[in-house]
Order: structure tokens, then C-alpha cells, then sequence
């Protein structure tokens, strides 16, 4: 069956054509399904190796307060965490098989965009062993993230735009309006793939796509879908942009400009570096791809904005996944000229080395207790994994501390949502009473009772702050989460304080809330 004339390059009769026809999309094949099941095979089979992320305590706890917006993400990955701990509570398998399947769905996606783009069955198959090693396909696949979704939002959608540009069929648009609509409702990070999408038509074309009507209905979709979200937004004050401006002063992991160029260089793999730059000088520079120019000019207005505003590296990474698949048709080609043995020698051996990096540093295979210390330096999340019981552990030897007078009116208040989750999961066993804290949306899950003159307090190097709110602070403990790990709480210092000096109505939302 011949392949459909594309409308969006169609040149006037008797004028001279301005770009190739793209090529015809390659065989199917059945390798990349079977990738993308071995992904998510070995995720669920890794899923309990280690704990629970900060984040994913913090994502149950929200999941208790149901609404249709938080400070810092929308109310789709507490939903799902609501669901896998009312099936199975406390059952870290469920928690994380819609981020396993997620990936699995990934690796498909990217051996997908590859063949679109013209990939044969081993550019098809490249493609997809790229992305079932990448950085930025497992980490957030080993556990229930914002990120995982956006990974699957980012490539749904710009799998329909490489479609509709190589068919010419707009209709295509509502892919990517349905993708990036439900991706809203997870993070507002979508509207920056639209931006770079619509900046990228802008400058390479086909500009008319800018007056379609179907790419029209795709934005009222993405709108439609948003909607609710937007509007809790924006009847609590948009406490998004706080928790960007945040970010953007450096207080969160992977934030800064050099964290944002460095990310680069190891988010899908060290080694598969000169495999995505080959990709995107292709997209924006191939003959034969001249009709895809504008997925090529995305990434780089997309990584722009997010240097630029100071957001987090990884935030932009979706799109070199996309660049990744275009470059692993390149590299076949490559590997296909030539020195043949050679070449295909040196992808061999790149590829070991990336199979071996990627177990090591995105997996939990080294033991929890045995955990070097390169491993946290490169893979900041797995840190995040280790320790939330012992943890605990050291704050009810401090409350159990405490005379039985105060012990019955002491709170925790912690400086980070993840603590207050580790409390939340871990502290009723060990007898200890309710963590609050003014981090993101856990400032509006409730304050202390005026009451609570007697606070066990976690997350503060130094007692500074505290003295402001109490009249005696004292250092009570210290974080021992037996374990020689490099993470934001071993080691950390735990403060009985005593004497509120001004109510908690009154200190609540204008000195202890904080956006990051």
C-alpha cells in the first residue's frame, strides 16, 4: 500500500519542491515489545530492594488529602498512589508497577519515533536497548515520580508530531493535545514541550500547521483537559511559580545551570553521547529528514527556557530520548560503512560498559548497607531509598525522651515533606505522634494544636531558626540511620523545643510554609 502524500509539503505544479519526501517508516518488528517487557520485568523485580523514596511518602500523604491541585504538582501520581495503597498498603511492588509499565512503554515509544523516522528492524532495536538503559528511562522507573509520567507525556506526544509530519495528516495535533492535556494534570512541565513545539514550526515549518484547525482543537483540548488544575491554581494563588522561584535559587536537587548542562552528559547514557548529538545535527541538518527540522529545533528552545529560568535539569530530558532514536538510525547507517567489524566492535563495547553502568548506578543491585558513595554522588535518588525506618527509629528514642507529661503533648515538625512521610508510614508502630510540616502542600494537610508548646524538630542544621519560634531549643539526637549513606538525613541533628513564643496561627503560614 503506498505511503499518503504529505499535505503539509505539498509544492504548487510546476514548482520546484523544497525538501525531500520523507522516508517511509521502517518494518515493524517485534524486538522493541520484547525490551520494553525485559524493562519492566526487571523493575518489578527490583521494586522492594530498597525503601520508599522522600518523594513517594510525600506522594501517600497527599494521596490522603485528595484535591485537584497541590503546590508543586498536579493530582495525578497521588491518585495512583491512593489506589496502590488502598489494593496493598505499605506493598512497594504495586506502589511502582505503573512507573515499571511506564518505562517498559518508554523503551517502546523511543524504537517507535525511531521508525517513523525511516529505522529498519536494527536501527528499531538500537533505539530501543538505548532507552531501556537510559538514566532517564530507569531512575524515575524504579519509583512512583512525576517524572516517570512526564517521560511517557513527553514521548507519546512527540511521537504524533514526528507522525504527523512525515503523513502531512494534522489530525495527528490531537495526539499530542490528548498527551500533553493529561500530562498537565500531572505537572505544568508539558507547556514546555508545546512552546518548543510550536517555536520549533515556527522557525523550520511547515509554518501553516501555526493556522491548522486540528492543531487549534489540539490547544483547546490541552486547555479542556488542564482546566482543573489551572483553576485550583489560581484560586489558591498559583503556589507553583513559589516552588519554582524556589528551584530556580538552587534549593533542590538537580537545579542550576551546571547541573542542567552536566545532566546532559549522563541522563541517557555517558555512552550514548555522540549517539543523541548525532541525532539532533541529523534532525536539523539530514536532507532526507528536512520535514522533521522542527523536532530538531524543540530540544534546544525547550533546553533554553529551562537554563534560562533556572528549572531542573532533568525537565528537558524527555526530548533527548527523541534525539536518541533519530541517532541510533544514524549510528546504523554509520556502523553499516566502512571498517564494518570495527564499528560494530566499538558499539559492541559501548554498549557492555553502558549495560554495566546503568545496573550499577540506576538499579538497587549493590546491598542498601555497602552503598558507594559514587553511586549517591551520580544517582542522587538512590540516597533517597535508604534509611526512612532507622530514621524513625531515632526520633521515637528521642520522644521516648521526653518526660510522660510532654510526651503526651509533643508533635514533630520536620523541615521536608519526606521526613513528615517517613513519620507518617513508620511512626505509628513506634508510638509516635502525628509530623507536621510547612514544606509545599503539607502546609495545608494542618498546623499544630495551639497547644503543642513541646516539638520534636528534624531537617535544621542549626538550631537558629527554632530559636526564633521557641523560647528553649535543645539538641536531643542525631539521625543514626545505621547505614554509611550519604543522604539528606544521617547524621542530622534532632531539637526538643520548648516554650512556643507566638501561636502557631500566627507563625504558621508566613514564617514556617516554605516552597522548594
Amino acid at each position: 500500500m503506498p505511503e499518503p502524500v504529505n499535505e503539509l509539503d505539498r509544492t504548487p505544479a510546476g514548482a520546484s519542491p523544497t525538501h525531500a519526501v520523507p522516508p517511509p517508516p521502517g518494518p515493524r518488528t517485534a524486538g522493541p515489545w520484547l525490551a520494553g517487557a525485559a524493562v519492566t520485568t526487571v523493575l518489578l523485580l527490583f521494586a522492594d530492594r530498597y525503601g520508599y523514596h522522600r518523594d513517594e511518602l510525600y506522594f501517600l500523604l497527599c494521596g490522603r488529602h485528595l484535591d485537584w491541585g497541590y503546590a508543586d504538582q498536579g493530582p495525578l501520581v497521588p491518585a495512583l498512589a491512593r489506589l496502590a495503597d488502598t489494593i496493598a498498603p505499605g506493598n512497594l511492588v504495586v506502589l511502582r508497577t505503573p512507573s515499571a509499565l511506564i518505562a517498559g512503554a518508554a523503551v517502546v515509544l523511543v524504537a517507535a519515533i525511531a521508525r517513523e523516522l525511516g529505522g529498519g528492524r536494527g536501527a528499531q532495536l538500537m533505539a530501543a536497548f538505548l532507552g531501556a538503559i537510559a538514566g532517564m528511562v530507569l531512575a524515575p522507573g524504579h519509583m512512583l515520580s512525576t517524572t516517570t509520567v512526564d517521560v511517557l507525556v513527553w514521548l507519546v506526544a512527540a511521537w504524533s508530531a514526528v507522525r504527523m509530519l512525515r503523513t502531512g495528516d494534522s489530525r495527528w495535533a490531537l495526539g499530542i493535545g490528548l498527551a500533553l492535556g493529561v500530562g498537565m494534570l500531572n505537572k505544568l512541565l508539558p507547556a514546555l514541550l508545546a512552546v518548543g513545539l510550536l517555536a520549533g514550526v515556527a522557525i523550520a515549518g511547515p509554518r501553516r500547521l501555526l493556522r491548522d484547525r486540528w492543531v487549534y482543537a489540539a490547544a483547546g483540548m490541552i486547555v479542556l483537559l488542564a482546566a482543573p488544575y489551572l483553576l485550583w491554581q489560581a484560586a489558591h494563588g498559583f503556589p507553583q511559580l513559589s516552588v519554582a522561584s524556589s528551584i530556580a535559587a538552587g534549593n533542590s536537587s538537580y537545579s542550576g545551570p551546571f547541573d542542567a548542562i552536566l545532566l546532559k552528559l549522563v541522563i541517557i547514557s555517558p555512552v550514548a553521547v555522540p549517539i543523541w548529538v548525532a541525532g539532533l545535527v541529523a534532525l536539523l541538518r539530514r536532507p532526507a529528514w528536512r520535514a522533521y527540522r522542527a523536532i530538531g529545533w524543540t530540544w534546544p528552545v525547550v533546553f533554553a527556557i529551562v537554563l534560562l529560568t533556572g528549572g531542573k535539569g532533568y525537565y528537558d530530558a524527555p526530548l533527548l530520548l527523541v534525539t536518541t532514536a533519530a541517532g541510533a538510525v544514524v549510528t546504523v547507517d554509520w556502523a553499516a560503512r566502512g571498517a564494518v567489524r570495527a564499528r560494530r566492535a566499538l558499539l559492541a563495547a559501548g554498549a557492555a560498559v553502558a549495560v554495566a553502568g546503568s545496573a550499577i548506578l540506576l538499579l538497587p543491585v549493590l546491598p542498601a548497607d555497602r552503598l558507594p558513595g559514587f553511586v549517591v554522588d551520580v544517582n542522587y535518588d538512590a540516597g533517597e531509598m535508604i534509611g526512612w525506618p532507622a530514621f524513625t527509629d531515632s526520633l521515637a528514642a528521642v520522644h521516648r525522651g521526653l518526660p510522660p507529661e510532654q510526651r503526651q503533648r509533643a508533635v514533630i515538625l520536620t523541615a521536608n515533606y519526606g521526613e513528615a512521610g517517613a513519620v507518617a508510614r513508620y511512626g505509628p508502630q513506634r508510638g509516635l505522634p502525628r509530623a507536621y510540616s510547612g514544606h509545599n502542600s503539607m502546609a495545608t494537610f494542618g498546623r499544630p494544636p495551639e497547644d503543642a508548646d513541646v516539638v520534636i524538630a528534624v531537617g535544621w542544621d542549626a538550631p537558629d531558626q527554632l530559636r526564633g519560634w521557641f523560647a528553649e531549643v535543645t539538641e536531643a539526637g542525631r539521625i543514626d540511620e545505621r547505614v554509611d549513606v550519604d543522604n539528606d538525613e544521617n547524621g542530622m541533628p534532632v531539637f526538643v523545643c520548648r516554650g512556643l513564643l507566638r501561636p502557631w496561627s500566627q507563625i504558621w503560614d508566613t514564617e514556617v510554609r516554605h516552597a522548594g
